[in-house]
């Protein structure tokens, strides 16, 4: 009989970005009390564990500082006879090269209660995202997987007549590996396939053949990397470039707020592209929820109430639920909404805008107003630092009464994360995307503070071949106010609309 109700999760974390881990490793995340992974785990999923969970890293790469797997075994054990949902996080798959069984067996031997969630292993999805099929009718009956880790420790003889091979950690072997090969009548001209961060906005591919390769990495590091030999290599050269996305292969940074990147990633990943997020907005709470708490007090002397983003209508409708109210308080007062996204967000809400401009446009609302604004009262719940000056001076101009209030904060974050940064750097990107005139200022904000560590990088050699989208006229007058420039501007001001002009503008250029 178990002890306790603790459980360790031995999870696979599959290639590293959430679109690839599985719907049960997802939910077990978010429910971790503590997280023990390893160190080739995408800084994204971290994130999905709840802020009080204790994470611990036990990182296990080769050449840096490493936690032996006896005390990786104390830890688990640990923790789950103290009553923990343990999750270990592991990438790839947990029985694949994972020392999954030394755990397991520590886990037994402690009579803890533990469950196994498999992991897409990057041996099968990395060549299968560079359309390198590991079996085909012609060229490859079958295929084998194996560590180049210890490369003198295998049959060299009985590898070399396998039609296909998948090799993990051979960054640092793979010269042995090819000399064996070569040595067992392996052909000088065998097609060979280096995928480094497969999966991840920093995938790299080196193409060649078992003569060659060696000088087309020489001084690059490949860890992580697999290397996939023989024939399917080349018939993967033939169905990538059958390839038909209009985004193939593009890498499209977004800088939109970090709860609000998926949609659009899912967008122009879709079409092909290959999405980087480089958040330049934290949406918080306001300092403080008095004049928004005090203005719901007395919802009923307010004829309009005014919804210019999603952000808006989220917190306004959360306040008003704590507060002890709901949509019923919202009786009598008609409801005009900005943006595509703030009537869905409000729809989902159970209610319906009496009001939207042209277009979504803010610009266009006092314009074409349904009724007389003279006398009118106005509730415009909205960002703490301010926005749509013009929408709230033209209200006033008309004769209306506006009441602003901070209903959240939108912040510039302190830092890139370290996959936009390192793709900037290494000019990897081809288009940069604005949601907003305030993602363009905190974009510019962070590249300069990023560049104060780098004084003989200038923001212009930076973003040099870098192209600009922009959502709407407003964004676009910033981005040109800050960089000079905007390369492409949606012609339907929403995210499908800046997605659609984004294929059309790579489609002529």
């Amino acid at each position: 009989m178990l002890k306790n109700k603790g459980k360790v999760y031995l999870i696979g974390g599959g290639l590293g970005p959430i679109s690839y881990l599985t719907v049960r490793a997802y939910e077990l995340l978010l429910q971790a009390e503590i997280l023990i992974y390893d160190a080739l785990i995408s800084p994204e999923l971290l994130k999905l564990v709840p802020l009080d969970c204790l994470k611990i890293n036990v990182g296990k790469r080769g050449g840096g500082s490493q936690t032996p797997q006896s005390k990786i075994n104390q830890l688990l054990c640990a923790y789950c006879l103290d009553g923990k949902q343990v999750v270990r996080l592991k990438s790839g798959n947990p029985f694949i090269f994972g020392r999954a069984t030394l755990e397991i067996e520590a886990l037994t031997e402690a009579n803890c209660n533990f469950e196994i969630v498999p992991g897409i292993s990057s041996a099968l999805a990395a060549p299968t995202l560079a359309t390198i099929p590991l079996t085909d009718s012609l060229l490859s009956s079958s295929f084998v997987v194996l560590s180049g880790h210890d490369p003198e420790s295998l049959d060299w003889e009985a590898l070399a007549r396998i039609d296909t091979l998948v090799i993990l950690m051979a960054g640092r072997t793979l010269e042995v590996i090819i000399n064996n090969l070569l040595l067992f009548g392996r052909s000088r001209d065998e097609s060979i396939a280096i995928i480094k961060d497969g999966g991840r906005s920093s995938q790299q591919i080196w193409q060649g053949n078992l003569s060659n390769i060696l000088g087309k990495i020489q001084g690059i590091s490949l860890s992580p990397s697999v290397i996939v030999i023989g024939k399917v290599v080349e018939l993967g050269n033939k169905l990538n470039n059958s390839k038909t996305l209009p985004l193939n292969g593009k890498k499209i940074i977004v800088t939109r707020a970090a709860e609000s990147t998926n949609k659009f990633g899912n967008l122009l990943q879709k079409q092909g592209a290959i999405t980087i997020d480089m958040p330049a907005l934290e949406i918080t709470p306001p300092s403080s929820w008095q004049e928004l708490d005090d203005a719901i007090a007395k919802l009923n002397e307010f004829d309009w109430l005014i919804l210019t983003s999603a952000n808006g209508v989220n917190y306004f409708f959360q306040r008003l639920e704590v507060l002890g109210k709901d949509a019923r308080a919202l009786a009598g007062i008609k409801i005009s909404v900005v943006g595509k996204k703030t009537a869905i967000s409000l729809k989902e809400k159970g209610l319906q805008p009496d009001f939207i401009p042209p277009d979504f446009v803010a610009d266009s609302l006092v314009e074409n107003f349904p009724e007389s604004i003279k006398g009118k009262k106005f509730l415009f719940p909205r960002v703490e630092t301010g926005g749509r000056e013009v929408l709230v001076k033209e209200l006033n101009a008309a004769g209306g009464i506006v009441t602003e209030v901070a209903a959240y904060q939108s912040r510039c974050p302190q830092n890139i994360p370290s996959e936009a940064w390192l793709a900037i750097q290494q000019h990897q990107i081809d288009i940069v995307t604005f949601a907003s005139s305030k993602t363009v200022q905190n974009f510019y904000y962070l590249l300069e503070s990023a560049l104060k560590d780098y004084p003989d990088i200038t923001l212009e050699s930076l973003l040099d071949g870098v192209y600009f989208a922009s959502i709407g006229p407003s964004t676009t007058k910033t981005c040109e106010q800050i960089f000079g420039r905007v390369d492409m501007e949606a012609q339907q001001y929403t995210l499908e609309g800046l997605t659609e002009t984004i294929i059309q503008w790579v489609g002529n250029n």
